[in-house]
């Protein structure tokens, strides 16, 4: 059975990730709230499930011509920085702080995405 609710977790993580949610996020929280994971295996579980599905995904998109390379150079380029300096400071961390942080952030981005939602449609057109 366990088997059964990883596979079903990780396909339907990796649907939404296809669109480009971050399917990632909730597979974190199914790994560390259903599965009893720790927090930084549950992370770096999320860094080797997101190569494959990112890559996917990124096909399409690119099929797609949605892919504005001039943002994806500055953006890599920050984020590959930043992300080696974030993790070893996750590292040192207490894992009850670092879930906390991690809950504020996505509480942060859920709020967000309630109050920025008719601006979002707006610039799409």
């Amino acid at each position: 059975m366990e088997f059964v609710l990883n596979m079903l977790a990780g396909a339907v993580t990796g649907i939404i990730t296809g669109f480009g949610v971050g399917g990632g996020t909730l597979l974190i929280l199914y790994l560390t709230m259903f599965r009893g994971t720790s927090q930084l295996a549950a992370q770096g579980i999320n860094l080797l499930y997101f190569m494959p599905t990112a890559g996917c995904a990124l096909v399409s998109h690119i099929k797609n011509k949605r892919i504005v390379w001039r943002a994806v150079i500055f953006s890599a380029s920050a984020g590959l920085v930043t992300t080696v300096i974030a993790a070893f400071i996750a590292a040192r961390l207490d894992m009850t702080l670092l879930r906390r942080i991690f809950g504020g952030f996505l509480l942060f981005i859920g709020v967000s995405e309630l109050f920025n939602k008719q601006k979002d449609k707006k610039t799409e057109r």
